[in-house]
């Protein structure tokens, strides 16, 4: 009886090491797909977020700055008629 529980913990033990063994691979694939999508991001020259948004400002800026010179020669040009 006792080498039936030896079997069965030698297997209970080996089955633990083998599921240790299935993580620390598993994080360790996760942690390489990871890396290869950044350098694949980086090496597309995507800009950020912040980037995007820095941009989208200044060109809302220049078409409020364009409007408002239109308008101002429209008014000058009805002055000078």
């Amino acid at each position: 009886m006792q080498s039936k529980n030896k079997i069965f913990d030698d297997l209970s033990q080996l089955m633990t090491n083998a599921m240790g063994v299935a993580q620390g691979a598993k994080d360790e694939a996760n942690t390489a797909m990871k890396g290869m999508m950044d350098r694949w991001l980086a090496d597309r020259d995507f800009v950020t977020r912040e980037e995007f948004d820095a941009v989208r400002a200044m060109a809302q800026k220049a078409r409020e700055e364009n409007a408002a010179l239109e308008a101002r020669i429209a008014a000058l040009e009805t002055d000078a008629k």
